[in-house]
């Protein structure tokens, strides 16, 4: 039987494209269903969302709350802002000034909560963006006003203020000689290697300016030395904000070479097993606290739908499984420790879920205090520069890189991480605030509080048992009892892991207050009926067919 030249394009055509439908197919699977795990289609909305915005009625009863529970709401709006701006005077003064010539600022003040209801807040209410000093667990603002500290500082703040104010002083006064001098080197970097080596269980070093920084310089050299250009993150992970690693909105780059996966998941696995254009696999431990979620933050707290939970022993059986894998197909495994390096143990993740990685990345604590990026990694991985080919090389250069100031206050740092005291510190960790996280919830339930606590070591989410569409408020009231939250608002709270009792029973009580007072005004309504999924839609609704 004779074959039509029809025939064979169509069979070769199949042979050509059945595969490639079939890995598309599977890489489709392995994807979170949810926007966070399509970046594409995330930015495609992200530009066609329309801005609107609420007035001052539909502020204060957008979920159908009668009028005289809008009318508590309008006075205690009132009432708060009255109560901050007295409070805080010449602090909200500085930030104002500030704000017209920060963009930082700009983006920070109106992003506090979710977009329709920034124009109303603003004109009632302002938190001051400037500290004075700290002391101890507290924050001090140009007023005098005084703030126990929960941001953290972006996660820098390990063990608190104080012990960083230490690190950096002590640190000058053993490089002040030299000053700022750059391009060469302080004797103390040579410990500072040491250290770093011994505690990462790798073969060399490189120092950077900053977290992003260190992430950027890693992935490159994954790709420099596979050949391989394609990079897997998992679903919701943070790595920084360039446009390799940040697909979807705030990324104004197309990332052709990046693929998001489920975390925690099978099909990922699947993946990495059938493809071979993988250079590596970026892991940020933190995900385990909310996993294939962004970061939590209250500008995207529109209903009750947060959640959060982390599974240590989870964590640790996905991560044995995607180190064997990478190992199987030789993809170099990146753990991005920028965020939780040395917070939930003193060698890190890899000490703390017994998974060794190819390159580690580390920044925020590790400076003592001071801005730092630093990649830990095999000395094949390392090398910047082929012997036998002179002109291919991977470049990467930083005026401030190995900045003598930083190289002291991390000298410093390294050197008490190793001492008796520090280290007893971790004795105990996870039990002590997996406890106070437990405490905190039997109590907020014994209280009547729709307000529940999940944590990872000392870093916690809050997220809300009864839908709401006023729970952003929660930041405002915590601030006027005293407590400092980063501008992310309750999404992530960050506290030093060697807080006492005291101070902890502290921020409980002050926390209890805050709701109570909330609840009390109106934004927690007993009568509201809207379900999380009535909110959502109602929210579409209003974006695409008007307020």
């Amino acid at each position: 039987m004779l074959i039509e030249p029809a025939q064979i394009a169509i069979a070769a055509a199949a042979l050509i494209f059945v595969p490639l439908v079939a890995q598309r197919l599977r890489l489709s699977l392995a994807k979170h269903p949810s926007l966070t795990g399509h970046g594409r289609m995330a930015s495609w909305l992200a530009r066609r969302l329309p801005g609107y915005r609420y007035d001052a009625l539909r502020f204060f009863a957008v979920d159908g709350a009668p009028a005289d529970i809008a009318e508590r709401r309008r006075r205690a709006l009132q009432r708060l802002g009255k109560t901050l701006r007295e409070r805080s005077p010449q602090t909200l003064a500085a930030t104002a000034e500030a704000r017209e010539g920060l963009s930082d600022l700009q983006f920070t003040s109106a992003y506090r909560v979710p977009f329709q209801f920034v124009p109303v807040l603003r004109e009632h209410l302002a938190l001051g963006s400037f500290w004075a000093r700290s002391e101890g667990a507290e924050l001090v603002d140009l007023d005098g006003n005084r703030c126990i500290d929960l941001t953290g500082s972006y996660g820098v703040n390990v063990f608190g203020n104080d012990f960083y104010k230490s690190c950096i002083d002590e640190g000058w006064a053993r490089t002040r000689d030299l000053g700022a001098v750059l391009g060469g080197y302080h004797p103390v970097m040579l410990e500072n290697i040491r250290r770093l080596k011994e505690i990462s269980g790798q073969d060399e070093v490189s120092f950077h300016m900053s977290g992003t920084e260190a992430v950027m310089q890693a992935v490159r050299l994954a790709r420099y030395h596979t050949r391989k250009r394609r990079i897997v993150r998992f679903c919701g992970a943070y790595h920084g904000w360039w446009g390799e690693v940040q697909p979807g909105p705030g990324n104004p780059v197309p990332t052709r070479d990046t693929l998001t996966l489920r975390d925690m998941d099978a099909r990922s696995l699947g993946i990495l097993r059938s493809r071979r254009d993988i250079s590596c696999v970026l892991v940020n431990p933190l995900q385990g606290l909310h996993p294939n979620r962004a970061a939590p933050g209250d500008s995207s707290l529109l209903d009750s739908g947060r959640s959060a939970g982390f599974d240590r022993a989870a964590c640790t059986a996905w991560l044995q499984e995607l180190r064997q894998v990478c190992t199987e197909r030789g993809i170099v495994l990146i753990f991005d420790e920028v965020f939780v390096g040395f917070r939930i143990a003193p060698g890190g993740a890899q000490e703390y879920f017994g998974v060794q990685a190819d390159m580690v990345t580390w920044g925020k604590t590790l400076g003592g205090g001071l801005p730092v990026g630093v990649v830990c990694g095999k000395a094949s991985l390392m090398r910047r520069y082929r012997d036998e080919r002179p002109a291919d090389i991977c470049f990467a250069r930083g005026t401030f890189n190995s900045h003598p100031a930083v190289m002291g206050a991390m000298n410093v740092f390294l050197e008490r991480l190793a001492t008796p005291a520090v280290q007893a510190v971790y004795a105990g960790l996870d039990e002590r605030w997996n406890a106070r996280v437990a405490a905190f919830n039997t109590r907020m339930e014994a209280e009547g509080i729709p307000l529940r606590a999940a944590n990872m070591s000392s870093i916690w989410t809050l997220f809300f048992t009864a839908p709401s569409r006023y729970n952003w408020m929660l930041q405002f009231y915590l601030r006027e009892q005293g407590l400092a939250l980063s501008w992310v608002g309750t999404g992530r709270l960050i506290l030093p892991i060697n807080m006492d009792d005291a101070t902890f029973s502290t921020v409980m009580e002050r926390m209890v207050g805050a709701c109570h007072s909330m609840k009390s005004e109106g934004w927690w309504w007993d009568g509201a009926t809207e379900s999380n999924r009535d909110i959502r839609r109602s929210a579409l609704r209003d974006a695409f067919f008007g307020v």
